[in-house]
C-alpha cells in the first residue's frame, strides 16, 4: 500500500530512520502489514531496499546534529545549559568534598588540572567548533561555581 504524502522536513524522515517509512525521490511508502488488529509488523528499509544497519544510523548522527545546531537560538540555549551544568558540577564537588573534609586538597588539585587542560585544549585549536565551545562554557561555569563557593565560605 503506497501513499504519496508531504512529510515535515526532519532529519529522521530524510534518511528513512522512522520505522516503516521509506523515503525515495519525494515519495514515501509505508511498509506495515497487519497480521491482526493489535499487532503491526513494521520494517525499516533503505533506499536500495536492504535493511538499515546500526552502523548506517551511527554514521549520519553527526550530520543530523550539525543540522540541528545550525540555529543560533539552539546554540545559545545549549551554551547556557553547558554553563549552568558546569556551575552545578562545581557546587556539587565543593559541597561533597568540603562537607567531608577528606581528600579536599586532592579534589582541588584535580579541578585545577582539568580546568587548565581544557583551557590549553581550547586555545590550541585553530578553529573553535561547537562541541569545543560547549566544553569551554562548561569550564567557565565550573570556574564561576568554585569562585562563588569560595566567596560563600569567606563570609
Amino acid at each position: 500500500m503506497a501513499h504519496s504524502m508531504s512529510l515535515p522536513s526532519t532529519g529522521l524522515l530524510k534518511y528513512g530512520l522512522v520505522t516503516g517509512t521509506q523515503v525515495s525521490r519525494g515519495k514515501c511508502s509505508m511498509l506495515a502489514s497487519r497480521s491482526s488488529a493489535r499487532f503491526f509488523s513494521i520494517q525499516a528499509v533503505q533506499d536500495n531496499g536492504g535493511p538499515r544497519r546500526l552502523v548506517d544510523i551511527i554514521r549520519i548522527v553527526p550530520q543530523l546534529s550539525r543540522n540541528y545546531f545550525q540555529s543560533p537560538s539552539r546554540r545559545a540555549l545549549f551554551g547556557g545549559i553547558s554553563l549552568l551544568g558546569g556551575f552545578y558540577v562545581a557546587q556539587t564537588i565543593s559541597l561533597s568534598f568540603g562537607a567531608l573534609g577528606v581528600n579536599d586538597v586532592i579534589a582541588a588539585v584535580l579541578c585545577v588540572l582539568i580546568t587548565e587542560y581544557v583551557t590549553r585544549f581550547y586555545y590550541s585549536r585553530p578553529k573553535v567548533t561547537f562541541p569545543l565551545a560547549l566544553l569551554n562554557n562548561f569550564k567557565m561555569g565550573f570556574t564561576y561555581g568554585l569562585f562563588i563557593d569560595a566567596f560563600k565560605l569567606a563570609s
